[in-house]
């Protein structure tokens, strides 16, 4: 125990007595008649009272009364808080529930919602209620849970985060959530139109904090009766406390012996040492952590500090008289912040107390939390850094930007060739061959060779080593080490002379693979690399290494995907002349999809178009769309009309959806939509069908824009009723622009506007389909697709009408041969004379069968285009078929005949009938 010298401010009395009776010792040494202890003597000790009894009458009156009244106290704010928190929740539910239906039902937002930009006509109106209203947010929500408005606009467009779905149905939605702004309560109603549909939602809310309650302000009168209570209890206490003072002159032995015992017992446990100095300049008491810290002998209070061999530094602070703030010198080996403090203010006595405090460990592991402070940051920003797309090149590059300046001074990552191919490495086996994917340096003029510089690894250098061995590397100084010039001694020289000391090598590995090697470098640091370092070099090389894998995976499976999709796709139009075609196709960024289209040459010299979509992207859907693609080619040599086409095209998607099912595969089609055009260059007259598809773009030779009116029918696969078609009437020179829905729709774009885009990119004078394609992409393509494009604009022709020929035929076979003269002088006039034999052979038995088996009225039409086209068309929609007749047979030669001399035949069914065709090529 330290020893206490010098004067003691406890009071003392030697007739104070501890009883009534006056009976109890005063408990004072012999020779010591102010009581006042000195050395190591202790007083004799009265029996300690028990831990936790309160032996004064008026503390255990003072802490009866503090009990009770703390109990009504906290009893009355529990039960306060609770009916405040019950009312703020009631008051946020109705509050919200009434601010979102009022704005709901206000005028004019279902046109709103209906409008092509809802957020420029809700949100002033929106935050101009918010504010009257007195909550934190009114969002008005489509549909979808899109947010139209919101206070910050920025979270315009996003997704609503909350339970909005029960709106979609009718109900009134409220819950508590717990926001950026604190918790919360939420309302959600849905907005109705005149007719009972619901076109959006709208959604108030108010934090809880923002509500006050008639509770909470009955809160302060509680507080205020509490402590008015303490107040009074106080006083009361203090009052017999004084009285007991009077009769007990003061404190007791036994106190005053536990005071002095407790000072000593935190004097010596305390980790900084203390001293406390006279004012002649001796030391009157340290503690245990004063004398290791300075050294002091052992009996050292009581004598000058000039005596106790002290450091000239700490010396002059403690010996100055003055109040000292956290100075640190040395004294000896250590660093020692010291604290000194006079104690003659407001009366004390003459001299000063010091504190002592060794700050040499605290500035290590200060030193070494910084460091792993700084790896940890550093580890954190790679993590969120690297890998932030699928590229290989730029995940190396971000590697390389993230650990320079922090890590290293310039950074190199070499990969296998078969790496940047999107290939994988052959597992087990080192590169030998890499390719420089990124370099990185704190400077302009790093001292290595460019990205894209084939690396040839050295065999029995560290660099192979490392390579074979998959284990990092490291050269703490370069320029004593040798064996690493050996893959390059010219380059080796020339990093030399640029000041690059230090090195660290880490394969790049992932999965049991090795990728590559990621070398890092220090010129402008002065520490060299440790190993140490080598563990964090890891720790990032690794992560990379897996985003490199996956980056490279990911190559290599959209390259697959996207050269199926390809391979699917037309690589080139057909040859006709109905029509002038030009056709775009653009992949989306993120994966392929099931976007197609096709020209399709037709009898009659028709054309027809096709754009199609198949919801969803990936293998599965490009697949789909190389089926349907196919199915719409055979339907098409059945020269079938629109309507009846997408029929068997939906039929056919519905067999796939029940095959997948059947199978128990998940690759079933969920939903295709698509757009089939024909167009007819003699009649100038197209007929199309849609399935779900949007609607083609008609562009005038005037230059206006129209989109015509044709009954969408459902996508293909969710067809109940028959698809129609629609025929229009086009002028020459007129644009058909046929396109898939994402040119015109994304997730910021709704697609009425961009309908309107593309009417406004159409609009104007006349363009070439390649033109038009080019200033249709340049208005409306998205800076990131994220859907497939597909764009088709072709111009209409039509053909001569001194290229057409057209004979009605009575139903009498004599007349067969007025109509065979008439032919040969029509192919006289268009130089085919050549070709006039087989015509008349052809067109005579056509023209027999149709007066023998069909029935009126029948038409002959002559076509010249790519190919002679001989038509004979009759009322009856029996179709003739080809037949081998035996050696006995008189008949059932002639479609032999036809299909011997022309190069293609067949039937096609109109509304009064039907059509034999043929095509002869023109030689």
């Amino acid at each position: 125990m330290a020893r206490f010298s010098g004067r003691s401010w406890a009071p003392s009395d030697p007739g104070a007595t501890g009883s009534a009776s006056g009976s109890r010792s005063t408990g004072t040494a012999a020779g010591s008649p102010g009581g006042r202890p000195h050395g190591r003597h202790q007083h004799a000790r009265a029996a300690r009272p028990k831990p936790g009894r309160v032996r004064s009458v008026a503390g255990q009156v003072f802490a009866l009364q503090v009990v009770v009244v703390l109990l009504l106290v906290v009893a009355a704010v529990v039960a306060l808080v609770v009916q405040s928190r019950n009312d703020a929740r009631q008051e946020a539910t109705t509050r919200s529930v009434a601010v979102a239906q009022t704005y709901a039902n206000s005028p004019g937002i279902v046109q709103a919602l209906r409008s092509p930009d809802p957020s420029a006509v809700l949100q002033p109106s929106a935050q101009a209620a918010r504010i009257n209203a007195g909550v934190d947010f009114i969002v008005v929500l489509s549909t979808d849970g899109i947010r139209y408005t919101h206070p910050n606009p920025d979270r315009i467009g996003h997704k609503f985060v909350g339970d909005y779905q029960p709106a979609l149905s009718g109900q009134v939605v409220t819950e508590e959530v717990v926001g950026t702004i604190g918790p919360l309560v939420q309302a959600i109603v849905p907005v109705r139109a005149p007719d009972g549909q619901i076109v959006g939602m709208v959604s108030a809310g108010i934090t809880i904090a923002n509500v006050s309650s008639a509770s909470e302000r009955q809160l302060p009168v509680v507080l205020g009766a509490a402590a008015a209570a303490l107040g009074l209890a106080t006083g009361g206490s203090a009052l017999i406390s004084r009285r007991l003072k009077r009769q007990t002159h003061g404190l007791g032995p036994t106190e005053m012996t536990r005071m002095y015992e407790h000072h000593a017992a935190v004097l010596h446990a305390v980790r900084e040492g203390v001293l406390i100095l006279g004012g002649d300049g001796r030391l009157l008491l340290c503690n245990d952590e004063a004398r290791r810290l300075l050294d002091l002998p052992p009996d050292a209070e009581g004598r000058p500090l000039a005596e106790l061999g002290l450091e000239p530094a700490p010396l002059e602070l403690l010996a100055a008289g003055r109040a000292v703030t956290d100075e640190v010198v040395m004294a000896g080996e250590r660093l020692l912040a010291v604290n000194v403090r006079p104690t003659d203010r407001d009366g004390g006595p003459p001299g000063s107390v010091a504190t002592l405090r060794d700050s040499t460990e605290l500035l290590a592991l200060t030193g070494r939390a910084e460091v792993a402070q700084r790896r940890l940051r550093l580890l954190y920003d790679a993590g969120v850094t690297v890998g932030s797309t699928l590229d290989v090149t730029r995940t190396a590059e971000e590697l390389a930007q993230v650990t320079v300046g922090r890590f290293a001074d310039i950074v190199t990552v070499d990969l296998a060739e078969q790496v940047l191919e999107g290939e994988e490495p052959p597992a087990g086996v080192a590169p030998l061959r890499m390719r420089r994917a990124a370099l990185s340096a704190a400077r302009d003029d790093p001292p290595f060779y460019p990205v894209g510089t084939v690396v040839e690894v050295v065999p029995a250098t560290p660099l192979a080593g490392t390579l074979s061995s998959g284990l990092p590397g490291v050269e703490p100084r370069l320029a004593e080490a040798r064996a690493w010039r050996e893959q390059d001694p010219e380059g080796a020289e020339r990093v030399l002379a640029h000041g690059v000391h230090s090195l660290v090598r880490v394969p790049l590995k992932a999965r049991g693979v090795l990728l590559g090697v990621a070398r890092f470098w220090r010129s402008e640091r002065e520490e060299p690399f440790e190993e140490e370092d080598l563990a964090l070099a890891e720790e990032l090389v690794s992560h990379a290494a897996v985003c490199i894998d996956n980056a490279r995976r990911y190559t290599r499976e959209h390259a697959m995907a996207v050269t199926l999709q390809h391979s699917l796709l037309p690589r080139s139009l057909p040859a006709q002349n109905a029509l002038e075609v030009a056709h775009r196709y653009l992949p989306a960024q993120a994966g392929v999809g099931g976007d197609w289209f096709d020209v399709i040459p037709l009898p009659g010299a028709r054309v027809a178009m096709v754009v199609g979509d198949v919801v969803g992207h990936g293998l599965h859907a490009a697949a789909t769309m190389g089926r349907l693609r196919t199915a719409i080619h055979n339907f098409s040599t059945l020269d079938l009309p629109p309507d009846e086409l997408l029929g068997h095209l939906d039929e056919l998607v519905n067999r796939i959806d029940q095959e997948e099912s059947a199978t128990g595969g998940a690759a079933a089609v969920t939903g295709a939509t698509c757009l089939y055009l024909i167009y007819d260059p003699v009649s100038r007259r197209c007929t199309l069908a849609s399935a779900g598809h949007p609607p083609p773009a008609l562009v005038r030779p005037d230059g206006t824009v129209v989109f015509p009116e044709l009954p969408t029918g459902p996508p293909l696969g969710l067809a109940v009723l028959p698809f129609e078609t629609v025929e229009l009437e086009v002028e020459e020179g007129s644009r058909l622009v046929l396109y898939t829905d994402g040119l015109v729709e994304d997730r910021q774009r709704d697609i009425d506007v961009g309908l309107e885009l593309l009417r406004a990119a159409l609009t104007g004078p006349p363009r070439t389909p390649e033109q038009t394609c080019a200033d249709v992409l340049g208005a409306l393509l998205p800076v990131r697709p994220q859907d497939d494009i597909a764009l088709l604009v072709a111009r209409t022709r039509v053909l001569p009408a001194d290229r057409v020929a057209q004979w009605e035929v009575p139903a009498d076979p004599a007349a067969v041969s007025g109509v065979r003269a008439a032919v040969a002088e029509r192919l006289e006039q268009w130089g085919l004379e050549e070709a006039a034999f087989v015509t008349e052979l052809i067109l005579s038995e056509l023209v027999t069968n149709a007066i023998r088996y069909g029935t009126g009225p029948i038409r002959v039409r002559l076509l010249l285009d790519r190919s002679l086209i001989c038509e004979v068309s009759d009322g009856s929609s029996t179709s003739p078929h080809l037949r081998y007749a035996a050696t006995t047979d008189e008949g059932g030669r002639g479609l032999f005949l036809v299909a011997q001399f022309a190069d293609r035949w067949g039937t096609r069914y109109t509304a009064t009938g039907k059509v034999i065709w043929t095509e002869q090529p023109l030689e």
